[in-house]
């Protein structure tokens, strides 16, 4: 009877290894888990002055830009490409967003209602849209790599960010953009419903219209895709497009939580978090096998990590060696090659033990 159990429970666990999401999962819980052996409150919750407040709150607003980031970099890895000028366009959206505001305030910002709220955002998500454009055209129209094409912009985004704030630091003081990034809506930060808008509404298109079965032929096999009349061209395109603006809504959420809006630090090294994100979320860098969930929990991971890194005091420098760290291991873990190859060692071991 405990064997016939044992084995149940063995293949059960078996299962869920097999699962995308399961080592993504294990992963946050162990990082929040081993949070909360250190310090007692990190798990705690507490409801004040109609807002909830805690370490758990606080990751989840700071992974906020990365999980919008790690959203559009998902599509884009899934069709065989990549983009490596999120941070560069995060950038160029927050300086056009603080370029418009303080261009049409007038004394105080409150004065003039919304209006300079939604032409900022407009203005911002526009620019974000045109660099996501210019990354799809020339890697399906001109025939570039991707990340020789993202490459380009990544490169020259930042100049162009500070030829834009005229390469000052611009500052915005002005209650309805601040409340993008430190505004609460139903006792959340409001930056986690932007986030959560996002993920709905990308998982809504890919499991219940023929985008989610286009996009994994297209990662797939991208020439039978074509062949088989799907219009590899113009989706890749709007998915690089989509991407742009995902990055340009991160950068607004950034610049918005510190009412300013600095060329060189926002989303810097955003693109590297963002692969690492999807990377741990079970998405194929090869294409054909994507998660949106899984790419949200990969930013929750990372953002996880880095908060547990500066909370224990360690130099900002490990964090890099941190995340790669876990990105191996947890890739490793993810590998059906080597679950399969640790199996077989085990097994021999247990052979030789018995003779």
């Amino acid at each position: 009877m405990k064997t016939s159990l044992a084995v149940g429970l063995s293949r059960r666990l078996q299962a869920a290894a097999s699962r995308p999401l399961f080592w993504p999962l294990l992963t946050l819980a162990l990082l929040l888990a081993g949070n909360g052996l250190l310090n007692p409150g990190f798990l705690s919750l507490q409801w004040r002055d109609g807002h909830l407040y805690g370490s758990l709150v606080d990751i989840a607003n700071r992974a906020a830009p990365l999980i919008l980031v790690s959203l559009g970099m998902t599509l884009v890895i899934a069709v065989r490409g990549l983009d490596i000028s999120v941070g560069a366009v995060a950038a160029i959206a927050a300086t056009v967003a603080a370029w418009t505001l303080l261009r049409l305030q007038a004394g105080d910002g409150d004065a003039r209602g919304l209006l300079p709220l939604f032409s900022a955002l407009a203005a911002a998500i526009a620019a974000a849209a045109a660099c996501g454009l210019w990354n799809g055209l020339l890697v399906t129209q001109v025939g570039m790599q991707p990340i020789i094409a993202t490459l380009i912009l990544m490169v020259a985004g930042r100049g162009i960010a500070q030829l834009i704030g005229d390469g000052q630091i611009l500052t915005v003081y002005y209650t309805p953009y601040s409340y993008l990034g430190n505004g609460f809506l139903l006792g959340l930060p409001f930056a986690l419903f932007v986030a959560g808008a996002a993920f709905v509404m990308l998982h809504v298109l890919l499991r219940h219209t023929a985008l989610g079965l286009f996009v994994r032929a297209m990662g797939h096999n991208p020439r039978a895709a074509h062949v088989s009349g799907v219009r590899t061209g113009g989706i890749s395109l709007a998915l690089y497009t989509f991407c742009g603006i995902s990055a340009g809504m991160a950068g607004l959420l950034i610049s918005s939580n510190v009412a300013s809006a600095d060329a060189n630090s926002v989303g810097q090294l955003m693109e590297l978090d963002a692969i690492l994100a999807v990377c741990l979320g079970g998405t194929a860098l090869t294409g054909g096998r994507f998660s949106l969930a899984g790419s949200l929990v990969g930013a929750l991971i990372i953002q996880t990590l880095t908060s547990t890194i500066y909370a224990a005091g360690v130099p900002p420098q490990v964090n890099l060696v941190a995340k790669a760290l876990l990105v191996f291991v947890v890739m490793l873990l993810q590998s059906p090659e080597f679950r399969r190859s640790v199996r077989g060692l085990a097994t021999r071991a247990n052979e030789g033990h018995t003779r």
